[in-house]
């Protein structure tokens, strides 16, 4: 991280926290971060402390705060500071510590509540008391030129020894002996002052330290009713009344004593300067009752402190080097045919490099490496290289294996992060209409694919996220029909374990004055010719007020027609009905999506509504709508009132000295309020869809494990350099934005590299490069940079533009600024792309570009729900709608600072925040860069200008980026590191080698890499060692898993064979459920093949009878003299025997029976029957559970009986395989008998043939 500085504080001074304080437990949630209980390691004493995280974005307020805190807190009446503490966290972002008194009894707020709740009130004596502490600590802060600013009950707190504290000065303010009064518009609404409310809309009002009595007075009568005044209103509107309502007193001033309802009455004058100061408030008699008495009323503010407490609170060492290896790892290869420009033998720009391009572009070859940076020439048409095959030919794959493609550097991307564990940032540049956005469609379509999301609903609504806001904010320009007008940074959510979870987008910088204006040639956002195609399509223009004959004002140009060019677009209305199906998809619900139509509808009626003046005796500055039906149809959408809207468009409210005072607006300054509530409207709605899509694409906390912090990868897609005929304000936040993109690509490439080089003793040569350091600090730097200067300028109510640009030429003294000649308002600037003259007309205007306060108040008091919303939320130091800050729901409301900046923020301060919070973003991941280039100017497809891309090669720095990447090292890994990594590439798994050099270089020789080099602490590798490292330990990985796999698979099975044994061998329950289907499938086959061979045996009887008959009728062949004689009393004897032998086989078949019957019975009463404890256990259920247990076990008996009868049924089937078989034996025995009786036969008549044939001869 970079290293964060205020104006006088250095933060990295301070100590580290973790060394002397432990967090105990969380407090709950102050202004700007977490409030802890912590506990002291050295003295065990325990204190509060504020974390604010990040403390970039807050830097002017932590500044504030601590200066008071530390010159001012020696008071017994403010809470004593402990110190500042400072916490480095590159991976979670650098943490501020502030450790304060812990205040363990609450706020006043908490203790009036809780005793209201109880149906008792607090005496006025205790409020007195409370009161009199709270002036005592106002008292010390306003004698010290202090101003506090947000005086409430819930920033007076207790301790348990009855102490009254007045804590959070984040707003605070510090007067001066030259600075006597305020004009910043700061507080929480409910307790702010007239005075303060007024400077939101008056440059010249002012107030002092009495605005803190005002606050004080509010508070005294929360402490009596327990809530502020008008805290049933929207806290706007409560804005809105202060001013115009008499001063407030208590709910029901007769149950109170006169005396407090003076002191309230002295409190609460509007006019301030009449208004008593807090040296005479302690002299009122309601405050001096409590003198002498402190004591006594302490110990009673203890005791309802304890009170409180008890029944509840309210809602709330160093190695020598190696010596670098010789040789050449790359191939040098013809100019024609080389993928990756540093390896070129000659790296010359206007002989190889833009050549080699031009050839490669030629042949449709788009993309070009440059080391591990990707050169992306936009082809200016569609090309069939992003097809499925083409995203599994980059999976995993190394940069040599495959051409040069943008799915590369996606995969180079996730690769990293799994391998490492490390965020990834892929930075997209180039100017516009390079390329750009369609770069970053891809990497996304090809990280969904690597993430390998568990849901297909999930990458669909990934990937749909990019069309619906580019919708919003891209538009055409002269240069581009698809310009992105707002920067881009959409972070992929993978958990551990590389899948994709989650999403969340982050916008800045949204160009909102092309709502209202566009420049010659261009056009609106796509969004408004989308839906005003689409309602057209459905007949719905009527139901949002659209006209149907006449252009809108912010849509009309004189090449667009109504009809041709957007009603009957088909294009348009095929983005719209694409557009809506992205809403539904991405979860928006209809009442949502209508919402988002009524306000886009309602900019675009607003600003048809004209205005005309009005001249009358005594002035001529009043204007008046003249166009009523209008007026009222962007009331209808907006769900307002008409004649309130007409008031806050042609008038405005002003403050003076307690009075209120309604000026009328010029036709001017009516015009400038209407075209900022159509730029505010949209803008807020732009962040609100982001922010609900971010929203709606939080990964699941059933997606990430506790343990699973998650990783991110990048993508930046932000507006390219622009360079027009005329360059406005717009033109010059993006080309700043452009600068700062470029130095850090210089940072990282070339400045940090050679750092290391030098702190690490490697030799390496030193790349010069083209440093624009000193650009960047002529826009950025403070107090005389372009930006702070203009916010200066901004400040002086009678200030011009003509004066702004005599500022810049008295102050801005460098080479890269210049004054044109003959050029009224302009002024030069030499860019890192090119020279660009800038023209100052509006820069005062834009940059200032405030809502008025009465639009805001009455848009918040819309009956639109996402209306109320969009100007509810208060703006955060980007620019963008906080949704954070949403009002809690309990008993205690939470009141957010409406206006929390200490002055008005302008459109710079908002640019100046987005770069630091982009900044901040890059700088935790590891980058990958893809620089595209615009081959033509005239967006046409196989046309090569050379001039344009050698330009564009050179303020890129390609040529540099091949130099360093050929002589350099892109990679420098620690030496633990390096090993945990690829130690499995030269050591056995169960092995720990050490973390020294020679390790290292084992592992590196190991893998037969050349030309690294060995450090002090780090290796230093090409580009090209960590792919082919990283592969061989993905190969090496992918084999351990197939053996792993094979071993896990072989124990499988032996483990299923022996547990198979074991329920065999012990009859276990599991065997006994498989025994009787296996059993009865056996006896089925059995019983088939049985009857089968009986019919075979059948068939067989009949053809030998067959045959006997045939004998005796055809040959009169006497059967019986050829069958053989046997004694009767042998035949007896023989069948005798086979009587017996059969009775013991059937007793043998009965008593396996009988033992079959008794396992099966006994396999029945071990899993149905019950034991005497089962038995028990069930009378006890009986008992708890009454009838329907009983319900349950008589159906269960009666299952029971049918299972018993089933089984008998079975059982009595077991003798039919035993009839069959007896059958079969007797039918075997006959056929047998009638076999021999066969053979007999036939043998007998060969005989006798053969002797009636001899007697013939």
């Amino acid at each position: 991280m970079f290293p964060r500085s205020g104006k006088s504080i250095v933060f990295d001074n301070f100590p580290d926290p973790t060394d002397t304080w432990e967090i105990i437990e969380t407090i709950g949630k102050g202004t700007y971060g977490k409030v802890y209980k912590v506990l002291n390691k050295i003295d065990g004493s325990k204190a509060a402390v504020k974390i604010l995280d990040p403390i970039h974005d807050i830097d002017e307020e932590i500044e504030a705060e601590y200066n008071i805190l530390k010159a001012l807190s020696d008071h017994a009446n403010v809470v004593k500071f402990y110190g500042m503490y400072y916490k480095k966290d590159i991976k979670c972002g650098d943490q501020l510590w502030l450790v304060l008194e812990l205040c363990n009894g609450g706020s006043v707020t908490d203790l009036a509540k809780g005793m209201l709740k109880r149906g008792d009130r607090m005496d006025e004596s205790i409020i007195a008391y409370i009161l009199h502490e709270s002036l005592m600590g106002l008292q010390h802060l306003h004698i010290n030129k202090t101003i506090h600013r947000d005086v409430k009950g819930n920033n007076i707190l207790l301790t348990t020894q009855g102490g009254i504290k007045l804590v959070d000065f984040g707003v605070s303010a510090q007067l001066t002996n030259t600075r006597l009064r305020r004009n910043t518009s700061v507080g929480t609404p409910f307790w702010m002052a007239p005075e303060v409310i007024a400077c939101e809309q008056q440059l010249d009002s002012t107030y002092d330290a009495r605005c803190d009595v005002w606050s004080l007075g509010i508070t005294a009568i929360e402490l009596g009713d327990g809530d502020p005044p008008l805290s049933d209103l929207h806290p706007m509107r409560a804005l809105f009344k202060i001013p115009r309502n008499p001063p407030p007193t208590l709910h029901q001033p007769e149950l109170w004593s006169d005396e407090f309802n003076d002191f309230i009455c002295k409190c609460l004058i509007k006019d301030f300067e009449l208004r008593p100061n807090v040296l005479d408030l302690l002299q009122h008699v309601f405050i001096k009752q409590t003198v002498g008495r402190e004591k006594i009323l302490q110990k009673q503010l203890i005791e309802l402190i304890d009170l409180n407490q008890q029944i509840g609170v309210i809602e709330k060492t160093r190695h020598e080097r190696i010596h670098t290896k010789k040789g050449s790892h790359m191939k040098t290869q013809d100019a024609d045919e080389v993928d990756d420009l540093a390896t070129l033998e000659v790296l010359d720009e206007v002989k190889k490099i833009n050549p080699n391009l031009q050839n490669r572009y030629a042949r449709d070859q788009v993309y070009t490496y440059v080391g591990d940076t990707l050169i992306a020439v936009n082809p200016f048409h569609k090309m069939e290289i992003y097809t499925p095959e083409h995203t599994k030919m980059y999976i995993g794959a190394k940069h040599t294996a495959n051409p040069p493609h943008i799915f590369a550097v996606a995969d180079t991307a996730y690769q990293s992060m799994v391998s490492y564990n490390n965020d990834q940032c892929i930075v997209i540049s180039g100017e516009s209409g390079a390329g750009k956005t369609e770069s970053a469609h891809l990497l996304v379509q090809q990280l969904t694919v690597l993430g390998k999301a568990n849901n297909r609903t999930l990458q669909e609504k990934i990937l749909l996220v990019n069309s619906l806001v580019e919708a919003f904010g891209n538009a055409c320009t002269v240069i581009n029909d698809n310009s992105s007008r707002f920067g881009k940074y959409l972070e992929m959510k993978f958990n551990g374990g590389g899948t994709v979870v989650g999403a969340q987008i982050s916008e800045y910088l949204l160009e909102k004055s092309r709502v209202v204006h566009q420049a010659m040639g261009e056009r609106n956002f796509h969004i408004f010719y989308y839906i005003y195609a689409g309602l057209a399509d459905r007949k719905k223009l009527a139901h949002y007020k659209l006209s149907d004959s006449k252009t809108p004002k912010y849509l009309y140009h004189e090449n667009i027609k109504l009809g041709p060019d957007i009603v009957n677009n088909a294009s348009y209305k095929e983005q719209f009905d694409a557009v809506e199906q992205c809403f539904k998809v991405i979860g928006f619900t209809l009442e949502e999506l209508g919402n988002v139509y009524s306000t886009l509808a309602a900019i675009l009626n607003s600003g048809d509504i004209e205005f005309s003046p009005v001249a009358s005796e005594h002035q001529t500055d009043k204007s008046n709508i003249s166009n009523m039906s209008v007026l009222e149809n962007v009331a209808s959408l907006l769900r307002i009132r008409s004649d309130e809207l007409q008031e806050a468009l042609t008038s405005h409210c002003v403050v003076a000295r307690g009075e209120t005072i309604v000026r009328p607006n010029t036709v001017e300054k009516a015009v400038e309020v209407r075209d900022a509530m159509g730029k505010a409207l949209y803008s807020r709605l732009f962040s609100w869809i982001v922010n609900r899509i971010n929203a709606l694409l939080r990964p699941d906390k059933i997606n990430i494990s506790a343990d699973d912090k998650g990783l991110n990868i990048g993508i930046l897609d932000i507006f390219g350099f622009e360079n027009f005929k005329k360059n406005s304000f717009e033109q010059l936040c993006i080309n700043i934005a452009n600068e700062q993109i470029q130095f850090y690509f210089n940072q990282h490439i070339f400045a940090w590299e050679q750092d290391e080089y030098l702190n690490e003793e490697v030799d390496a040569r030193m790349i010069e490069y083209e440093d624009n350091r000193p650009l960047l600090d002529l826009f950025l730097q403070k107090p005389m940079g372009m930006l702070s200067l203009l916010d200066e300028e901004s400040r002086f109510p009678q200030a011009t533009d003509q004066t702004l640009v005599e500022k810049f030429e008295g102050n801005l003294k460098t080479k890269s600024f210049w004054r044109p000649m003959r050029v009224d308002l302009g002024f030069g600037i030499h860019h890192y792309a090119g020279k660009v003259i800038y023209n100052a007309a509006g820069f005062l205007a834009k940059n200032r570009e405030t809502l008025p306060a009465d639009i805001i108040l009455l848009l918040r008091s819309s009956e639109n729900e996402l209306i109320r919303k969009l100007v509810t939320h208060p703006l955060t130091r980007t620019g963008e709608v906080d949704t954070t800050a949403l009002c809690e729901s309990g008993d205690t409301p939470y009141h957010p600072r409406e206006t929390t900046n200490m002055r008005t923020q302008t459109v710079a301060s908002y640019f100046r925040y987005s770069l630091m919070d982009l900044l901040s973003k890059m700088v935790a991941g590891q980058p990958h860069f893809v620089r595209c280039i615009k081959p033509n100017n005239d967006r046409h497809a196989n046309k090569f200008d050379r001039e344009k891309v050698l330009v564009q090669l050179r303020y890129t720095g390609v040529l540099e980026t091949a130099k360093i990447r050929r002589q350099g090292y892109s990679h420098r890994i620690l030496f633990a590191n390096f090993i945990k990594r690829y130690y499995l590439l030269a050591y056995h798994a169960n092995e720990e080698p050490a973390a020294t050099p020679e390790t290292c270089a084992a592992i590196l020789e190991k893998a037969k890499l050349e030309n690294w080099a060995m450090g002090k602490t780090k290796v230093f590798l090409k580009y090209y060692h960590v792919e082919h490292l990283n592969l061989m330990v993905q190969q090496a990985t992918q084999r351990i898993i197939l053996v792993q796999a094979c071993v896990r698979g072989w124990l499988g099975a032996k483990r299923y064979r022996r547990i198979l044994k074991d329920k065999l061998c012990t009859g276990g329950i599991e065997f006994f459920f498989l025994c009787p289907a296996a059993y009865r499938g056996h006896q089925a086959r059995k019983r088939v093949a049985d009857e089968k061979t009986v019919r075979e045996m059948e068939a067989m009887h009949k053809a030998a009878v067959k045959c006997l008959f045939f004998l005796f009728f055809f040959f009169n062949i006497n059967v019986s003299i050829l069958l053989p004689g046997k004694p009767e009393r042998k035949r007896k004897q023989r069948l005798l025997r086979k009587k017996m032998r059969n009775r013991s086989q059937n007793q043998k078949m009965m008593q396996r029976t009988r033992r079959r019957k008794l396992k099966l019975q006994w396999f029945f009463k071990a899993t149905i029957g019950a034991t005497k404890r089962e038995k028990s256990l069930r009378r006890e259920k009986r008992r708890w559970l009454g009838q329907s247990w009983n319900c349950q076990m008589q159906q269960r008996k009666r299952d029971r009986k049918k299972m018993s009868k089933s089984w008998l049924a079975k059982k009595e089937k077991v003798k039919s395989p035993l009839i069959n078989k007896r059958r079969m034996r007797k039918m075997k025995k006959v056929l047998m008998k009638q076999r021999r009786m066969m053979t007999v036969i036939i043998l007998r008549c060969r005989k006798m043939s053969t002797q009636k044939w001899q007697r013939k001869q």
